[in-house]
């Protein structure tokens, strides 16, 4: 099928919808979504005021489900101070042989205490930037082909070897050819966000100036004559030549700034007092992109599949359950700043409300996309812990098929706020809509085309609005399930966490 041809399937509705969803907890459901995700939250970005009136929301509807707070103080809040670096593209410059790339469209950069408000030196192109491709890179800025290096390379730590070899920067050229997440431009902003007092950026602890950022493929094209070949060639594995790029000239202006946002956490008590320290956590982050580079005229970033969605699901279990606890204590955790790098989650793992040690499993609600019917759920962790006893047991009862990650190369189980209670020894998993024919595959695929991490993530997506009553309800009774189980989650050995967990 042509990718014209997918992108009419998918904006037409499923033969037979309905034109909103039928039953009444799913209307609540997307009734909550439309207020987390309408424009006048405006994406409700990390540090914003939007965010902070997002937050108060969610924190009234628990306190209205009977839920009782787990903050800090007594409150429903867990603050955190952050630093953020923003370039401000309007006052910013960058070329390369005489070519200019522009800000968001042909390149995003990666900010720290170590970006330079100037640069100009010599760029060169060195392949996959392997060990045995480097070479003499000496105040020079190198571009590399980003897409996930071949075996040969491996976990090769590119950025490192390059400042260790006197490098002046380095350009990935984003994952070209990576057919399972292609990268769209533009990108929202350049921004990155910390914790307060940790510096920003990735490379933030070494000494000197280093550039850092992700290249457009199209743009790399424009750059040099055997650009486009070397991307054909990239998108196969064949190797690579080394070829120079011309000048570099580069005038960045940066601004930083104190910000602050919160988790907001909730506490739905035990029945059973002998099971007090095996709080089940129950996940979604709160954060979006708010107000970036706009796609044809629109510059809010919603996010109301990612996540506003699902953090709605987390009060829509409350409401359903209006204080009438588990047998296992039940925390409902809402993070901020998932999008700059899990942050809020690992905050909370870092300082958490209650003891660690009381935390017996996470279930996170990320990437679920109810665009076509739910017949297969890719779960991850589903062969590490438990959990997925309760997964495959629950799947079954309610018709879903359940499979292990089919595209493991896409490091998902990392990628989201299960991940640092997982790394802490916290069971965890979280799950995404499953394709198994050749519509679910264009829809899934639209998806990312066109609205991940775009203003198309709005409240105008086409819902399969009987998939998404189907995962609410396996999210309703697979919490029930863990929670009111007679033995707590616990880790099997040899599984892929285990891996995972000691994987540099």
């Amino acid at each position: 099928m042509s990718l014209a041809g997918a992108a009419l399937l998918v904006q037409a509705p499923a033969a037979g919808a309905p034109p909103g969803p039928s039953d009444p907890d799913t209307r609540d459901w997307w009734a909550l979504t439309r207020e987390l995700a309408g424009d006048d939250m405006a994406g409700r970005d990390t540090g914003s005021l939007e965010y902070d009136r997002a937050a108060a929301l969610v924190a009234r509807r628990f306190a209205a489900a009977g839920l009782t707070p787990a903050g800090v103080d007594g409150t429903w809040f867990q603050p955190i101070d952050f630093t953020e670096m923003r370039l401000d593209s309007a006052r910013s410059r960058m070329a390369i042989g005489g070519r200019t790339l522009r800000f968001n469209h042909d390149l995003t950069l990666s900010l720290g205490v170590d970006t330079p408000s100037r640069l100009a030196v010599p760029a060169t192109f060195r392949g996959y930037c392997g060990p045995d491709e480097i070479g003499d890179v000496r105040g020079r800025l190198v571009v590399c082909y980003g897409r996930p290096a071949p075996a040969r390379i491996g976990s090769f730590d590119r950025a490192r070897a390059l400042r260790g070899a006197g490098a002046a920067g380095m350009l990935l050229i984003a994952a070209p050819g990576f057919a399972g997440e292609p990268m769209r431009w533009p990108l929202a902003y350049s921004r990155t966000v910390t914790f307060a007092g940790q510096g920003s950026g990735p490379s933030s602890t070494a000494t000197g100036t280093f550039l850092s950022g992700m290249l457009n493929p199209a743009a790399f094209a424009r750059l040099n004559p055997r650009a486009p070949a070397i991307l054909a060639a990239g998108a196969s594995d064949r190797a690579l030549p080394r070829i120079e790029l011309g000048p570099l000239a580069a005038e960045l202006t940066v601004t930083r700034a104190a910000i602050r946002s919160a988790n907001v956490l909730g506490l739905l008590p035990g029945t059973d007092p002998a099971l007090a320290d095996q709080a089940i956590v129950v996940a979604a982050h709160l954060d979006g992109y708010g107000r970036g580079e706009p796609v044809g005229g629109d510059g809010i970033y919603n996010g109301a599949l990612d996540d506003a969605a699902y953090v709605a699901l987390l009060e829509r279990l409350a409401a359903r359950r209006a204080g009438q606890g588990f047998r296992r204590p039940v925390l409902f955790a809402v993070f901020t700043g998932e999008e700059k790098g899990l942050l809020g989650s690992r905050w909370y793992v870092d300082h958490p409300t209650r003891p660690l040690a009381s935390h017996a499993a996470v279930i996170n609600l990320d990437q679920i996309r109810p665009l076509y019917p739910l017949k297969v759920l890719s779960v991850h962790g589903l062969v590490e812990s438990t959990l997925g006893d309760h997964v495959r047991r629950v799947g079954h009862q309610l018709g879903i098929a359940i499979q292990e990650d089919p595209e493991p190369e896409r490091n998902l189980l990392r990628r989201s706020d299960n991940w640092p209670f997982m790394a802490a020894g916290v069971p965890g998993t979280s799950f995404v809509f499953a394709t198994y024919d050749a519509t679910s595959r264009a829809r899934y695929r639209d998806w990312y085309l066109r609205r991940y991490h775009h203003p198309a993530d709005d409240l105008d997506t086409p819902i399969d609005w009987q998939a998404a009553a189907d995962f609410n309800r396996f999210f309703y009774t697979l919490t029930q399930s863990i929670a009111d189980g007679s033995e707590a989650p616990a880790w099997k050995p040899g599984g892929a966490a285990e891996r995972e967990l000691t994987a540099p």
